[in-house]
């Protein structure tokens, strides 16, 4: 079986494949002080709680926006899953064509994401991911990676304002009732939440007039991803494994290649 790996700035999250299916998911906080035996243990244990043994798993494929991180972790999963990972960057073949003014500043996950996309929903479409960064990508029908936006996410904001503010208090982040709020809560979620909306809606409009482009599909990903898809008719689809589902993809095509 497969072990596809998404390593963000928060969290890393981990499917496992049985061919095209994905039977489980699981992930955990990322650390820069985590050992590869603290890495290799804890995915180890976590398999086993799910069913799986470490034998299980014969092939590992990586994406990572931590490089801090990537000596002591593929060395946990070296020694511990006794794979050698493929790791999504430069050089590996993913069947969309990177067509921005330095292909290596693009992120792997935001290839991933597109590759995923552009694979099961067709092209041309925008790939919005809420993650620790806000992305919006534009993929053609042809499969032309065209670029994108990067903006803060949801958490970065409000950690900004709960952090360098002195009154304001950590908060749910969720849609209020109401744009005009009342008390201090409310009117934080209204200008994080509704804030998330509306530039989602203005950036997704703007990248459709620029493009040029008819009938542009919009998937959305990522942690708070479906609270916003629906709150926007912009968004047509959310698929919370589309990173995954993308590091599937491109593992499949390097066993064709």
């Amino acid at each position: 079986m497969l072990l596809a790996v998404d390593v963000g700035n928060t969290n890393i999250t981990f499917g496992v494949f049985d061919g095209d299916e994905m039977v489980t998911r699981f992930h955990f906080s990322v650390r820069i002080s985590r050992t590869s035996d603290e890495y290799g243990s804890m995915i180890c244990d976590i398999l086993e709680r799910k069913g799986f043994s470490a034998d299980s798993i014969d092939q590992v494929i990586v994406a990572s926006v931590v490089p801090k991180i990537m000596y002591s972790f593929n060395s946990g999963i070296i020694k511990y899953l006794g794979c050698h990972p493929i790791i999504v960057g430069a050089g590996i073949k993913t069947g969309i064509r990177i067509e921005t003014a330095n292909p290596k500043e693009v992120g792997p996950d935001r290839i991933v994401d597109a590759v995923a996309a552009h694979t099961l929903y067709g092209g041309p479409i925008i790939v919005a991911d809420y993650g620790t960064a806000t992305t919006y990508d534009l993929v053609t029908r042809d499969g032309a990676f065209l670029g994108g936006v990067i903006s803060p996410g949801v958490k970065i904001s409000a950690n900004a304002l709960w952090n360098d503010t002195a009154n304001l208090p950590e908060i749910e982040i969720k849609c209020p009732e109401h744009v005009v709020a009342k008390d201090t809560i409310t009117a934080m979620q209204a200008g994080l939440f509704l804030g998330t909306v509306g530039q989602s809606q203005y950036i997704i409009d703007k990248i459709k007039e620029e493009s040029g482009l008819k009938d542009i599909k919009v998937v959305a990903t990522g942690g708070l991803g479906k609270m916003i898809s629906d709150y926007t008719e912009e968004i047509d689809i959310y698929d919370s494994n589309l990173t995954l589902k993308g590091l599937q993809i491109i593992f499949d095509k390097q066993k064709r290649a």
